[in-house]
């Protein structure tokens, strides 16, 4: 067998070895209903009520957003290369109308590690919508965050409350100054 051969047997084999490990890591998850999605539901009911107890301002926004997409808990890390992974749910009225996971990638002078939960506001209906048709949605440097990643809360004044989309970061522990959601990819999932 030649070395070329070796590295294609090599190759395909951890792109095989990939796949199965993604192909059983599905197959664990329950469905929408099932325990995964009570458990995401749970830390997003928890992380609303730790929100809007530390940031009154926020209760307005959910009353006037059209929807609300709530990551309770997302770690991100780097050392050189960094990324970021958390699980929530999309809200509209209230309600549970999806699942989403978000995943970050960096590269550049990093260094440490960092939790934080994070609330996008959803306030026009068109906003909504691109998200929910996108297959990947992605945060861009013109989000407006309401509280900001030092954990102050902003006001919400006129102009804030006519961005389409409007993000609140908080509860950062960790070892790592900063978050910013720009980069963030988010995606339906089936937990």
């Amino acid at each position: 067998m030649s070395s070329n051969q070796k590295f294609s047997l090599t190759r395909r084999g951890f792109a095989l070895g990939g796949l199965a490990a993604v192909s059983v890591t599905a197959a664990c998850g329950n469905g929408v209903g099932g325990s995964g999605a009570s458990k995401i539901d749970a830390r997003v009911d928890a992380t609303l009520n730790r929100m809007y107890e530390q940031f009154p301002n926020t209760v307005d926004l959910a009353e006037k957003a059209t929807g609300m997409l709530i990551m309770p808990l997302v770690t991100e890390a780097g050392f050189g290369l960094g990324g970021a992974y958390g699980r929530g749910a999309l809200r509209i009225n209230g309600y549970t109308v999806d699942y989403y996971s978000t995943v970050k990638g960096s590269a550049g002078f990093q260094i440490g590690a960092q939790q934080y939960a994070h609330v996008l506001f959803f306030m026009t209906q068109d906003a909504l919508e691109e998200f929910r048709r996108g297959h990947g949605w992605a945060a861009g440097a013109d989000l407006e965050y309401v509280v900001s990643d030092q954990g102050d809360s902003l006001a919400a004044d006129t102009n804030t409350l006519r961005s389409p989309v409007l993000a609140a970061i908080f509860g950062q522990a960790g070892l790592r100054v900063g978050a910013t959601l720009e980069g963030t990819k988010y995606t339906r999932i089936i937990p």
